[in-house]
């Protein structure tokens, strides 16, 4: 089953936020245009606008009014995302040429800050200061997220409480704002907002590290960029810290380096497979998946609770 067909109800709305998605990233500057419309043709899973219709939906939903922070998080989220390829000198994303491949670095990082100014703009038109510092509370933490990141690349005695908080930071939090923030614009019960922000909180963490899994068993076709990837670029994630306790397996991806041939990442790569370094990993995933599901288990029924139950299950057992 496709992701779509657990919100098939939303197909109206998301094709209204993917019209103003064009919107949002238009500019008179034609390669500033082309360079965002470059990522948005891309596509995505558009989760996070996704969780946010879906969580307005425990209040009083109005497309007109959810629709601005479900752009915003959107906006925020791409933005994010060509600031890593830059990061991560990244040449695909999504199967395409990363902005920062078509273009170059200078191009690649005002795109990224322009739409975080978009998203921005489409904050303002919600009357909520509440809203307004959920939000800016995450940016905050993603961009310290980021810098942690940077900081611990190639850090192989990094501590499994570091990847926790940093896939927090990067990932688990804007996924749980968006939910909060669905909640906090159709104006649910502070009660229904605070198990949602849980809800995408568990989620983010689940979904990060389903991520990090496919690193390693997912292809290149499947993935959108070369397997392995994450540790080639020095990110040590859950499987790689399981897998180090192999001492033997330990001082061979302790090796890995930028400019590592295919054929040797695919011998540690294959090393990692051998041990139960995945099935661990897996495990903790449905942890943090169950924990989010009990988070719903006292909001009224209906179809957006059923969905968000979906796709919960749905990225617990995605492949790609």
């Amino acid at each position: 089953m496709k992701l779509t067909m657990l919100y098939s109800f939303l197909k109206t709305d998301i094709e209204e936020i993917e019209k103003e998605l064009s919107l949002a990233i238009h500019s008179d500057t034609a390669l500033l245009k082309n360079a965002s419309l470059h990522l948005l043709q891309a596509g995505g899973k558009r989760i996070r606008p996704v969780f946010v219709l879906l969580s307005a939906k425990t209040g009083h939903y109005d497309i007109h009014k959810v629709k601005n922070a479900a752009v915003a998080l959107e906006l925020i989220h791409m933005a994010s995302l060509v600031h890593d390829d830059v990061i991560d000198n990244a040449d695909m994303r999504r199967g395409r040429t990363t902005i920062q491949a078509e273009w170059n670095n200078q191009v690649a990082m005002y795109t990224g800050d322009y739409m975080f100014a978009r998203a921005l703009n489409y904050m303002t038109v919600i009357n909520d200061p509440t809203a307004h510092k959920i939000l800016s509370d995450a940016i905050v933490e993603l961009c310290i997220g980021e810098i942690a990141q940077i900081q611990d690349k190639y850090r192989f005695n990094q501590s499994l409480k570091d990847y926790f908080r940093r896939i927090k930071r990067k990932t688990a939090l804007l996924i749980a704002v968006s939910c909060q923030l669905g909640a906090v614009t159709g104006e649910a019960s502070p009660e229904i907002q605070k198990k949602l922000y849980r809800f995408g909180y568990y989620v983010g963490m689940a979904y990060q590290i389903t991520d990090d899994i496919l690193d390693f068993t997912g292809t290149e076709k499947e993935l959108g960029k070369p397997a392995g990837g994450d540790l080639l670029q020095g990110n040590i994630t859950l499987p790689v810290f399981f897998a180090m306790e192999d001492q033997q397996l330990a001082s061979k991806i302790k090796k890995v380096h930028e400019d590592m041939s295919k054929e040797d990442l695919q011998v540690i790569i294959d090393g990692i497979l051998q041990t139960d370094a995945i099935k661990r990993s897996s495990m903790i995933s449905q942890q943090y998946l169950v924990k989010a599901l009990e988070q719903l288990d006292t909001i009224p029924q209906s179809k957006a609770k059923k969905s968000l139950r979906d796709i919960a299950i749905f990225i617990g057992k995605r492949k790609y």
